[in-house]
């Protein structure tokens, strides 16, 4: 069939495939699978891509099929692979013509031809560069535009490749094109400059396109075709050309990032640059030539230069400075030159005092919309954290010199201020931030103690309206110290300010004094008791108050600190919350992250209420079974929260509950996923076996048996030991039906004795299982090795020799005492027997019994007797069971 014939047959099924009708579209969708293999398909998909009378969607979904037949079939090595004359009429064809009308489709074959660039180019395609740089030299712009597209995705594909012969093919690309590459960019963006007076929006829009084009080009050459850059004079005098060229500014953005990724990438070649950016960059920022010129995003990425710059540990020098190399004491010389003190103070003073200042447009929106200015202040993306991680920056870099200029701001701002004076009130705000910000780096200079008695105190307790920024910010101030430099002892004055703070009538100051000072080292319970009703009745009104998520999450984030830190004392003053987390859940039905803070405040609320967690299981049951269930959608956002809820569920649950023990039904589909919440769900086992062995075994004994057959065909060496654990576990509390309930599973264990089993804690766990059925169940342990030496074909007695020997000789793999009595115990409960095997293994099985005596037993010092050191263990532990509570004390109890 010749081309023509079979491009009309493929045109008509691709034509199908379109359709919006299943019935049409599915078998159209088989046929072209069955295709794919075929040689000529991809000829016939190109020939259709490229006729543009076509329909689009029929030439797009044939450009896609083309693209991905690329990835499966282009390598050589690829089953069904395509002939090296059809990929090579193919290559001929893909850059024959760079005339595509369709952008999206003009964008979908220069991603194409880098695929096929990234396997071929340069070796079985030499042509395809020289090609491009003479494309993009043609006068059509449409033809110069898609040759210029697709030089950037070539160049981009080929610099992402990292084996070494692939970054010498690159470098020896880039210095090859480097020189024509710049010369392009000049040409478009002079073109584009002088579009700029004709007012021709298509041909500026054109031009920019182009400019910005090779400019990427640019870039991916500059980062990664040299391995020196600053050796390279041509990409220097290029760099510092477009560091100068300040009137595109029209497309900073584009050339900041590229800045940036140079700096990142070689901070040596970047040496040189230094000054001039830092100067460029300062001068915009930090001095009167850039205001009313410069915008916000372009600030932005002018601190980021100056904060790159600040901090790369490329420039800064060792303690001993003769161990620093020559290039980074010349980068820090030039630094040590530039941030003098007038600059470093001038930086930070219209840091703080101008861009740290809120706004009238967020003093607007704090009066009109309490929440959505919360919010901004939560997810504020870009421009005031940019300015405060600069400031952090640069006060860590120079502390010394700008600790002096921020403590005299501070200074100034003692004492009243006029309410009538915003601007002052802006300052103090500001300069608050700025403090709390270097908190750190003040330790040594700030007495914060005096200063919240007696300053800071009396500033919280001023009512004024206008006043409300200075009482937010006091608050995060004192929230930014209280981790550094603040005494236990005047914790209770501040917890009676933030109560008097909770009843502010003001949404944000009372959101911002819901992130109370419970969640660090130095907080004491006892301290926090008396004003624990109030703070926490305050914090649920403000958790209904709330009408958005994400401020929602936060105040459940306090509330679960809150009872995280106070545990079972919260008991009496949970009730309100308890009735009003259904009607939570249910509202954020569509809110997933919302239903994963709500269930870690129900983890912290049921360990907080221990036992009397079993009245919130009818609400409590239902969330576990819905964030468990891998069939439902939201287990994605929700699963392991609500593992951690079932696990913690269970360790306070005083019984098995028949709800309870119906949930277990989600548990075989998540052994199934294997995924890192596999420990928890080992965990949530052993919780039923340990509460209910019996009611739980009889129920789910056969199923959880056949999951754990299945896991351990496809599971790590530790996810063996914990599913054994397991087993070992059922054996511990059901002795006589256990093994039988597990039987399916014990070949395998019994397998990995025998052959002996390579990794010891594998072993030790297999030695334990068998241990545990040889000495509680006799009987089994008879019938089951006569089904083992029916498998094995030996005879019952041969293969219990060989299993005693290879217990005696890995014996040493057993490194926990319990485990060493265990097996001890177990070989010699056989010694009774008249077994000529047996009696042959005595002095074996006597010698490794007398070394697991000596490792259990320890010498009593005043008696001069020896006892069993398990045993003193165990011992120790169960007179601590019978201490007070944490709820007679006041402190946790120590076994619970």
């Amino acid at each position: 069939m010749d081309l023509n014939s079979a491009s009309n047959i493929v045109l008509q099924v691709l034509t199908q495939a379109t359709s919006q009708d299943t019935a049409v579209l599915k078998p159209a969708e088989e046929q072209l699978k069955q295709w794919e293999t075929q040689p000529g398909f991809y000829s016939v998909l190109l020939n259709i891509v490229t006729n543009h009378n076509l329909d689009v969607n029929v030439r797009w979904l044939a450009v896609l099929y083309f693209k991905n037949g690329i990835d499966r079939y282009w390598r050589r090595v690829a089953p069904h692979a395509l002939s090296e004359d059809e990929k090579s009429t193919l290559r001929a064809g893909l850059i024959a013509n760079f005339n595509e009308p369709i952008n999206q489709i003009a964008t979908q074959i220069s991603v194409l031809i880098a695929k096929v660039a990234r396997l071929d180019c340069p070796r079985q395609w030499p042509e395809l560069i020289p090609t491009l740089v003479e494309s993009v030299k043609i006068q059509d712009d449409l033809r110069q535009h898609r040759a210029l597209l697709t030089f950037y995705h070539v160049t981009k594909t080929l610099a992402s490749k990292r084996l070494a012969a692939d970054r010498k093919l690159f470098y020896d690309l880039a210095s090859g094109i480097y020189s024509f590459t710049c010369s392009l960019w000049n040409h478009h963006t002079d073109t584009f400059l002088q579009q700029i007076y004709t007012r021709d929006e298509t041909a500026m829009t054109n031009s920019l396109e182009r400019t910005l084009l090779s400019l990427k080009v640019l870039r991916k050459l500059t980062v990664h075709g040299f391995v020196e850059p600053h050796r390279n004079i041509e990409v220097m005098v290029r760099k510092e050309q477009s560091l100068l060229f300040t009137n595109v500014i029209l497309f900073w953005l584009k050339y900041f990032l590229r800045l940036l990724d140079f700096l990142d990438q070689h901070p040596f070649s970047f040496t040189s640059l230094i000054q001039r950016s830092l100067e460029f960059a300062v001068s915009c920022v930090f001095t009167e030539a850039g205001e009313g010129v410069v915008f916000e995003r372009f600030i932005v990425q002018c601190m980021n230069l100056i904060k790159m710059i600040v901090k790369n540990y490329a420039y800064k020098p060792s303690k001993n400075v003769e161990d620093s190399s020559p290039e980074t004491l010349e980068a820090h010389k030039i630094k040590a030159s530039f941030f003098t003190y007038p600059t470093l103070t001038e930086i930070c003073r219209r840091l703080v005092t101008q861009y740290f200042l809120l706004t009238e447009e967020e003093l607007i929106m704090w009066e009109e919309d309490p929440e959505g200015f919360i919010m901004f202040l939560m997810f504020c993306f870009s421009f005031q954290p940019c300015t405060e991680v600069l400031f952090i920056d640069i006060f860590h870099e120079y502390n010394q010199t700008l600790t002096p200029v921020l403590l005299e701001m501070v200074h100034k701002l003692q004492g009243p201020t006029n309410m009538d004076d915003t601007q002052t009130l802006l300052i103090k705000d500001a300069v608050y931030n700025a403090v709390g910000l270097a908190a750190y780096e003040l330790f040594d200079s700030v007495d914060f103690d005096h200063w919240f008695k007696n300053q800071l105190l009396a500033e919280l307790q001023v009512t004024h309206n206008r006043y409300k920024p200075i009482r937010r910010r006091v608050i995060w101030l004192i929230g930014q110290w209280i981790s550094v430099k603040f005494k236990s002892d005047l914790r209770p004055m501040l917890y009676e300010a933030i109560c008097n703070l909770l009843q502010d009538h003001d949404l944000v100051v009372f959101f911002l004094n819901c992130a109370l000072p419970v969640d660090d080292f130095e907080f004491r319970t006892e301290q926090f008791l008396p004003y624990l009703e109030s703070m926490f009745t305050l914090l649920f009104q403000l958790l209904q108050e709330v009408r958005e998520c994400d401020t929602k999450m936060h105040v459940l984030h306090v509330l679960s600190c809150v009872i995280e830190r106070v545990n079972m004392q919260i008991r009496p003053y949970v009730g309100c919350l308890v009735q009003y987390l259904p009607l939570l859940w249910k509202q954020s039905e569509e809110h997933n992250m919302l239903r994963c803070a709500i269930l870690t405040t129900l983890i912290h609320l049921v360990q907080g209420l221990g036992a009397d967690s079993k009245n919130l299981y009818p609400f409590l049951l239902p969330v576990i079974q819905l964030s468990t269930d891998v069939s439902q959608p939201p287990h994605v956002y929700l699963l392991e929260d609500g593992l951690e809820l079932w696990l913690v569920t269970l360790e306070n649950s005083p019984c098995l509950t028949p709800e309870l023990l119906r949930i277990f039904q989600n548990m075989s589909a998540l052994i199934e996923l294997s995924s890192e919440n596999l420990r928890t769900c080992f965990k949530i086992i052993n919780g039923y076996i340990f509460l209910s062995p019996t009611e739980f075994l009889q129920v789910y004994a056969a199923e959880l048996c056949n999951s754990f057959c299945e896991v351990l065909k496809d599971i790590t060496t530790e996810g063996q030991v914990q599913v054994l654990k397991v087993v070992e576990n059922v054996l511990k509390v059901n002795p006589l039906l256990g093994p039988e309930m597990f039987r399916p599973l014990l070949p395998s264990v019994f397998h990995g004795i025998i052959n002996g089993e390579r990794y010891p804690v594998v072993m030790s766990t297999y030695l334990g299982v068998i241990g545990r059925v040889l000495l509680q169940n006799k009987s089994f342990f008879s019938l089951f090795l006569n089904q083992m030496a029916s498998e094995f074909g030996q005879e019952v007695s041969q293969l219990l020799g060989h299993m005693i020997e290879m217990w005696v000789d890995r014996m040493d793999n057993i490194t926990q005492p319990e485990r060493r009595k265990l097996s001890a115990l177990a070989l010699l409960s056989l010694l009774p027997s008249d077994n000529s095997i047996i009696q042959d293994k005595f002095c074996g099985i006597v010698n490794i019994s007398v070394e697991g005596l000596h490792d259990v037993m320890t010498e009593d010092t005043e008696t001069r007797t020896f006892k069993e050191m398990l045993w003193s263990h165990l011992s120790a532990r169960l007179e601590k069971l019978k201490e007070p509570t944490s709820s007679q004390t006041g402190t946790p109890a120590a076994v619970q």
